[in-house]
Order: C-alpha cells, then sequence, then structure tokens
C-alpha cells in the first residue's frame, strides 16, 4: 500500500490545492475548503524477549513479502479501525509467529516514526514482553518467511541485514528487563 498525498476530494472529487496551514503545506479543495490530511498509517510490533539462555534472544521474522522481502523485522503490522495497539500487537505476532501473548502482558518499549518508503508514511508502537508470558513455538505465518529468536551475538555474526528502524528496537528488547 502505497500513502501518496491525495490529488482530489474526497467528498466533492475536485483537484485539491496545496495551502499553508499551521504553518505546513497541507492539500485543500477550492469548492468545499476542506483540508484532506495525509497522516502516517498506525502500526504496532511486539519484541518476545527469550532471557532463558545465557544470550538474551528477541523474536523476528524475515519479511516474505514487500516491502522489504529478506529483511529481518519485529513481528507486527497495521492497527485496526477500532483495535488498541496493544491487541494489535497481539495478533500480528500470532498471525506472523505462531507465538500469542496477552496484551495485558505487553509494555511499551518506544514509538517510532520510520523513514517514508516507497510513499508509506509509518509510526509505530513498539512493545516489549517476556517469553515467560507468551506461548507457542516460532513458525513463520501470514508475511513472514521465517521466525526465529535471536541474540545480537547471533544476528550481527549471521550477515543478515534487519529492516530500518527496527533493528534499534531489537537491540534495545534485549537490555529492557535488565
Amino acid at each position: 500500500m502505497v500513502s501518496r498525498p491525495p490529488t482530489f476530494c474526497p467528498d466533492c472529487g475536485t483537484r485539491l490545492e496545496t495551502a499553508t496551514v499551521d504553518a505546513r503545506e497541507r492539500k485543500r479543495c477550492p469548492v468545499c475548503e476542506d483540508i484532506v490530511w495525509h497522516n502516517p498509517v498506525p502500526c504496532a510490533s511486539v519484541a518476545i524477549v527469550d532471557r532463558s539462555r545465557v544470550d538474551t534472544r528477541v523474536l523476528c521474522v524475515e519479511r516474505g513479502v514487500p516491502p522489504g522481502v529478506g529483511e529481518w523485522t519485529l513481528p507486527g503490522g497495521h492497527i485496526e479501525i477500532g483495535e488498541e495497539p496493544a491487541a494489535a500487537a497481539a495478533r500480528e505476532l500470532e498471525e506472523e509467529t505462531g507465538i500469542s501473548v496477552d496484551p495485558d502482558a505487553l509494555e511499551i518499549l518506544s514509538a517510532s516514526a520510520m523513514a517514508p518508503r516507497d510513499g508509506k508514511h509509518v509510526m509505530t508502537v513498539h512493545y516489549v514482553a517476556d517469553r515467560a508470558d507468551a506461548s507457542g513455538e516460532p513458525l513463520a505465518g501470514s508475511d513472514a518467511s521465517a521466525a526465529r529468536f535471536w541474540s545480537p551475538n547471533e544476528f550481527d555474526a549471521s550477515g543478515e541485514t534487519f529492516r530500518p528502524v527496527h533493528e534499534q528496537r531489537f537491540r534495545e528488547a534485549t537490555a529492557f528487563f535488565d
């Protein structure tokens, strides 16, 4: 899904103009006089942290669909209309990895606005949960081609690449429970 600025008014179909509103360039309908907002897509992700070994590991998925095929990332995706962010993170986790966790067990790790990719602007709420609070074994599902736990040392030695922004969250998650 590409998120480009709108060209036409969604109410009357008139071609939009550019206007300065709140010191920013916005799209505005010259007929309706309404501002047509171009806001980021809300997403949620969750880092499941396994502290049962000497080397703390985090559950990651390898993207199997565009954008970013072959990149590793934290499980996550779009928040549906009417869905709480933590519930979306838990749903996406189960869809992509087969691992389930109660949304109430999630703690906020951070939030970030990703650099636009193919015209799509995304804002993600990143959560973290202890592996002891999750159930199931990693199995790639939905848009993932692989799902596994990585320690930072294992990942660094692998030569694999992370999706932008998510490597930082991966590394933050390994230290979250310290």
